[in-house]
């Protein structure tokens, strides 16, 4: 697992992908802070709220190579003939990814530097910003390592990636959407306006309870909730475990 990761890690900053998604990150960073400071009102957990809105730029960028470049090449082929684990080639790649993202967090503690520097607060409310930041990182990074699982083009893998990292973000509006739907066509159907209205708020709050962005709110008031957490955990878990059994059934269709 450590020769994977050390590959994919470096591989980042043999090619532009690394520098894109670090310079990327920089700029927004820099701006953020800047305007915040420029304002006489640096607050770092608002700072990293807003950089999570970038989640569904970057990711992509830093995962769509992962292993649709190892296919387009041809080199995927090691990984189904050789007594590597696939656990060990998942593990490896995701944590490669994740460590780049803990490079680009770099700006952010020097933004915390200056800010206690100039006489400013760093309070527990960014700190929670901070541990939900890493923990969607982890989550959409394990959804770009899967969009890159499931095709050999890099172009296609980040494009799946940026739907689904959108689609994730937009989960509460999509369920108030959705639920409106629901009750008019309840409505129109002939069903009774109590329960049409009754199913089309079911809806909405099923929907709305997968949003990792609702369920992590808390964070930035200092309120911890260990279960937004593990939700965030076992999405990311999930997302390795498809992309896990993806190459295992290419191992077996290689024998």
């Amino acid at each position: 697992m450590y020769a994977i990761f050390k590959r994919e890690f470096l591989s980042y900053f043999r090619s532009p992908v690394g520098y894109v998604a670090i310079s990327i990150f920089s700029f927004l960073a820099g701006f953020i802070f800047y305007s915040q400071f420029a304002g006489g009102s640096v607050n770092i957990g608002s700072e990293v709220i807003s950089l999570r809105s970038f989640f569904v730029i970057i990711v992509p960028i830093i995962t769509m190579g992962l292993l649709a470049e190892d296919k387009k090449r041809g080199t995927e082929i090691l990984y189904y003939t050789t007594p590597v684990s696939l656990f060990s080639v998942v593990a490896g790649k995701v944590l490669a990814a994740f460590a780049l993202y803990a490079v680009m967090f770099l700006n952010v503690v020097i933004h915390i530097i200056v800010t206690l520097a100039c006489g400013g607060v760093f309070g527990v409310g960014a700190v929670g910003t901070i541990i939900v930041f890493f923990f969607m990182a982890f989550m959409f990074i394990s959804m770009g390592l899967f969009a890159s699982a499931i095709t050999d083009n890099q172009i296609v893998s980040a494009i799946v990636a940026f739907i689904f990292i959108l689609i994730t973000q937009l989960l509460s509006v999509i369920g108030d959407y959705t639920g409106t739907a629901v009750t008019s066509v309840a409505s129109a159907i002939g069903v009774n306006s109590e329960s049409a209205s009754a199913v089309g708020t079911a809806i909405r709050s099923a929907i709305s309870w997968l949003d990792p962005f609702a369920k992590t709110q808390d964070f930035r008031l200092g309120v911890f909730s260990v279960s937004a957490l593990f939700f965030l955990l076992c999405i990311g878990i999930l997302f390795l475990y498809m992309t896990y059994r993806v190459l295992e059934k290419k191992r077996w269709s290689q024998a």
